[in-house]
């Protein structure tokens, strides 16, 4: 309940609950299921005690949420747009003999292509780049991986939902060997001597097959270096991050 100022006196008016969040805005947070007039009603109530005016417009949906956004203060709106990427990884993965993990898709645009690539997959909410490269390899063909290095990523536009990707190419160190490929996803799995791999007519034509399989060489042959998780605490709440950087010339 709170009070407001009407024409005949003060009147004691329900509100919906909310806090202050960080930003000088409001969060509701709704404990249990309300019938919608009663909670159109109060959301009237509380965007006039809050501003004296409506204005909430759609920012995005969740699963377990729906966010509506209204800016009060007399200026232009700051408020962040919604997401506008998605996080994927691929993963190199050598064995001693020179031969790549690689996998052939059941669905996709390499569908029926006998096209062999890295494994690949999408971060999950919450998980970190190199614990996602490890689980999808994993996932996709059983071996065990050691995470090493980001060799490099890639942005691309317009791609699921209309969002942009972010992809990176990281480089695992095998602990396992025996291959047991997903059946959901994954038509074959194999570990395939790297020449072959780079013979592919798409590696020798496509551009992303075709640096995958140079920045593997300059990995595996030269000194190519590129960037590992360093863990780091956040001053504000103690949560543990990583940034990622390129180790061995920082501690030149």
């Amino acid at each position: 309940m709170d009070q407001v100022v009407a024409e005949n006196g003060v009147q004691q008016v329900e509100l919906l609950f909310a806090v202050n969040d960080d930003h000088g805005g409001v969060i509701v947070e709704m404990k249990e299921p309300m019938d919608s007039k009663a909670f159109l009603s109060l959301l009237r109530a509380s965007i006039s005690q809050w501003k004296q005016q409506e204005g909430f417009r759609y920012h995005h949906a969740e699963p377990h949420y729906l966010m509506l956004v209204y800016w009060i203060p007399e200026a232009a709106s700051t408020v962040p747009a919604n997401a506008t990427h998605r996080v994927g990884v691929g993963a190199i993965v050598m064995n001693d003999k020179r031969e790549l993990l690689v996998v052939q898709e059941k669905s996709g645009r390499l569908q029926g292509k006998g096209i062999w690539k890295i494994p690949t997959g999408v971060v999950d909410e919450g998980e970190d780049i190199f614990a996602a490269a490890v689980r999808e390899v994993k996932e996709e063909t059983n071996i065990d991986t050691e995470f090493v290095e980001i060799l490099a990523f890639r942005q691309f536009h317009k791609v699921f939902f209309e969002k942009s990707d972010l992809s990176f190419l990281c480089i695992l160190s095998p602990l396992s060997f025996d291959i047991q490929k997903q059946e959901l996803e994954i038509e074959a799995a194999q570990w395939m001597p790297f020449e072959e791999y780079a013979a592919q007519p798409i590696t020798q034509k496509h551009g992303l097959f075709k640096y995958i399989s140079e920045i593997c060489l300059a990995k595996v042959d030269r000194e190519y270096v590129g960037f590992s998780p360093l863990p780091m605490t956040s001053s504000f709440d103690d949560q543990v991050t990583y940034i990622y950087l390129n180790n061995h010339d920082l501690n030149q």
